[in-house]
């Protein structure tokens, strides 16, 4: 099977040794996106629902990038360092997401990259 790589100035450059997204076949695999601003590759300011509509905004570039949208989306992987706030990052979510809504799992970790406070990872499957 065939990889190729997915990447797109839209959404904040790789900060390790992996790419913002891998397509094999007809399905992409998302690495973790955090909520940082792609023109200036640092953390947006704001509480918890900034950090999230800028994570899904950045998701929303590299699903576009891979020749798919939010809807194309199967899974959703979320982690917070605060699982209180758990119903605002779902409020966000509704915002971008429609019924049927994807599977999703929510995880509270101890510490994210550059003290952001959710990541988001996803899998897409392309038409």
């Amino acid at each position: 099977m065939t990889r190729s790589i997915i990447a797109t100035d839209k959404a904040p450059s790789a900060i390790g040794p992996y790419s913002q997204a891998v397509r094999a076949g007809q399905t992409v695999y998302f690495s973790g996106q955090i909520p940082l601003d792609p023109a200036t590759g640092e953390l947006v300011a704001g509480d918890i629902t900034a950090q999230t509509r800028r994570v899904f905004d950045n998701l929303t570039a590299v699903a576009q990038a891979a020749g798919g949208s939010l809807s194309d989306i199967v899974r959703v992987g979320i982690y917070v360092t605060d699982l209180g706030n758990f119903a605002a990052v779902n409020a966000v979510m509704a915002d971008y997401f429609q019924q049927p809504y994807p599977a999703r799992s929510t995880i509270e970790v101890s510490g994210l990259p550059k003290g952001a406070q959710v990541e988001v990872d996803a899998i897409l499957v392309l038409p």
